[in-house]
């Protein structure tokens, strides 16, 4: 049996799926006979720890099948970590034939590069969508920069350089599980979440576990599909043979905000499965309205209190955005983490808790004389383990601004002004930017989208459906992280952003 959960944003789909499992167990059923694969790293963590507060017979070591696609294939063919290609990797491999490569991540395990090489990028989506180099190329979504036989020659020395050091990619995990498909376990009842991004490659990773299984349950919303980019089959998702079930009572969409995602699903010209979902009610019942506003800077928002995620289209604005928050004193962080130096901060407690009467280790305290006028002498510290205050020559008065003549005076201005305005630093910040493709799966009280700097984008989908398609799921996706308030960021010309 495979059976389809079809997910609009809210309506629960991890949860629906975990209460299968739990099904499945009172039925008899062992824990290793079921298998429970997430897109990321993060949303199968995320299953895996609902999953054990819920069943507190389990330990961490019951649930092994809890994991990603990928993990399952590097965990049953015996592959190790020290193989596994790493940015440095790619970067060598750029120096060596003489181009650029600026590597960022495998976005989460899921499988699809993020690098700024075309070359690169054309290679792997055409390995996961299990198709040749050449008739990826000739697909017309690229850029006619790419030379034919430069990317021949950047592929060939892509394989011989992972022949050489034993090493390989997400992908190659993959490809490998398929062409060693009688290693698969052997399960009663599979399931998979997020499988409208599941890739072409990954596709036949199901049809592999849909043979070794006796069920199978799919879960997603082709509505939420925005890895198209990298290769995705959304329409695979969509026609897949199987019992359908619709969730439809959100319990994270207002009103206000439903009905302007409802605009950009009726934009949406190609294939996609009707949906019907409710927006999320008070424990009365009531239907809860929200708050839908257009925006055209930041100068009339309080932002200063409360949760906000700020959602950008390109890692470019949301570093610009991120620039504008620093100035404005605003703790925050990005794709990038926190937005101080974290090391500076810690120096920062650490030395509190000296003028507190308290000891710190002796490696803490390296880190603190970073920042004093004078290094750090091994003949003044030795056979300690721990010191205080006394031992470094400072009375407990000194305050840490005072002391740490050596740090950034920027960053220095920076966290004072924070903290006088009452900021949090040791906790997680209120504020996160982020792009509307890394938020996903994510929610926020508050939502900042920012609908400008598109004009690039819309120009290139113009004449696209698919790609037009693709752009406005990007924008529906944005729009419903938000649980309460949504403020539209808009460009004052219009021409220049996405258009609600």
């Amino acid at each position: 049996m495979i059976k389809k959960v079809l997910g609009p944003p809210g309506t629960g789909k991890t949860m629906t799926l975990l209460n299968e499992v739990n099904n499945y167990l009172m039925k008899g059923v062992p824990l290793n006979k079921i298998g429970y694969f997430a897109f990321t790293r993060k949303a199968a963590a995320e299953a895996r720890e609902r999953f054990l507060n819920k069943h507190k017979d389990y330990v961490r070591t019951d649930v092994k099948f809890f994991q990603t696609l990928h993990s399952l294939a590097f965990h049953t063919l015996g592959m190790s970590e020290e193989n596994v290609m790493q940015p440095v990797h790619y970067e060598q491999i750029g120096k060596e034939l003489s181009i650029r490569v600026n590597y960022y991540s495998e976005s989460d395990e899921s499988g699809y590069l993020n690098c700024d090489n075309e070359y690169f990028k054309l290679i792997n989506k055409a390995r996961i969508k299990n198709i040749s180099i050449e008739d990826e190329f000739n697909t017309n979504e690229w850029s006619r920069e790419i030379d034919f036989e430069v990317l021949n020659h950047v592929y060939e020395n892509f394989l011989n350089y992972k022949k050489a050091y034993n090493l390989y990619d997400y992908t190659d995990m993959i490809t490998q599980f398929v062409s060693n498909k009688d290693k698969c376990p052997q399960f009663d009842v599979v399931f998979i979440d997020e499988a409208q991004d599941l890739s072409p490659i990954q596709w036949k990773m199901f049809d592999i576990l849909n043979d070794k299984s006796k069920d199978i349950f799919i879960a997603g919303d082709d509505d939420q599909a925005i890895f198209a980019w990298a290769g995705a089959d959304v329409n695979r998702f969509i026609d897949q043979p199987a019992i359908e079930e619709v969730l439809q009572q959100s319990e994270r969409i207002p009103q206000a905000v439903q009905e302007v995602s409802n605009i950009i699903l009726d934009r949406i010209q190609g294939n996609r499965k009707e949906k019907i979902y409710f927006p999320k009610k008070d424990k009365e019942g009531n239907v809860i309205k929200g708050k839908v506003e257009s925006i055209f800077n930041f100068d009339n928002l309080d932002i200063n209190n409360d949760k906000w995620l700020i959602l950008t289209r390109t890692v470019y604005r949301a570093l610009e955005i991120s620039n504008q928050l620093k100035q404005n004193n605003l703790y925050y962080k990005n794709m990038y983490g926190k937005s101080f130096n974290n090391k500076f901060y810690k120096s920062i407690l650490r030395w509190t808790s000296l003028t507190e009467g308290n000891l710190i280790s002796i490696a803490d305290c390296r880190d603190i004389y970073d920042y004093l006028q004078e290094p750090f002498n091994e003949n003044n510290f030795q056979n300690k383990m721990t010191v205080r205050m006394e031992d470094l020559g400072f009375n407990r008065d000194i305050k840490w601004y005072d002391a740490f003549v050596n740090a950034d005076h920027n960053e220095e201005f920076y966290i004072r002004s924070m903290l006088s305005n009452g900021e949090k630093l040791s906790e997680e910040p209120r504020i996160e930017v982020s792009t509307i493709h890394a938020a996903k799966g994510g929610e926020c009280k508050n939502v900042i989208l920012v609908l400008d700097n598109a004009r690039k984008i819309r120009e290139a989908t113009s004449e696209n459906v698919d790609k037009q398609d693709e752009e406005n799921r990007v924008w529906y996706v944005g729009v419903t992280r938000s649980m309460e308030n949504l403020y539209l960021f808009k460009s004052k010309k219009e021409r220049y952003g996405y258009q609600l």
